[in-house]
């Protein structure tokens, strides 16, 4: 279970793939979303399944997650709204503390790439530089929230 229970994050998207992309951790996500207002989702990573409740915000918003068995991910899988988005999400190491969450989309959003850095509070968040192979920033958009993209598709400029 999420024990923070506040998630501090902001979202980008890429500008190029890193270097020895492969030599990274690699988890295979599936995940869906029984509501969008409230946030309620459900995950399958790897082998591990999750409920997850997230509040409004953008950047700051709290975030309480829990673990479900299979059954239970199929059964809600049965009752979301959307479509389901599969992904590829990369473990970086950034530096001593940070982490980039390189997430490289299949099925519906194929080729679609995204990058986000959770951060323990909102100064540390204000203060990041991004690394060069991160692109725009896309964390005040809400197009590009997975629950959007999962309602919307890609944004269409």
């Amino acid at each position: 279970m999420n024990v923070n229970n506040k998630e501090i994050e902001r979202k980008f998207l890429v500008k190029t793939l890193p270097e020895g992309l492969s030599s990274y951790e690699c988890k295979s996500i599936i995940q869906a979303y029984v509501s969008t207002n409230p946030t309620l989702r459900i995950r399958k990573a790897d082998d591990k399944y999750f409920f997850t409740f997230k509040s409004a915000g953008i950047i700051e918003k709290a975030e309480f997650e829990y673990p479900i068995t299979e059954e239970q991910f199929n059964h809600l899988k049965e009752k979301t709204e959307g479509n389901i988005i599969e992904k590829k999400r990369y473990i970086i190491p950034l530096d001593e503390e940070l982490i980039a969450e390189l997430d490289i989309y299949s099925g519906d959003l194929q080729g679609f790439m995204n990058v986000e850095v959770e951060f323990k509070s909102m100064q540390e968040a204000l203060i990041f530089n991004p690394p060069e192979w991160f692109g725009e920033e896309i964390s005040l958009d809400r197009r590009y929230s997975n629950a959007s993209l999962s309602l919307c598709g890609l944004p269409k400029d």
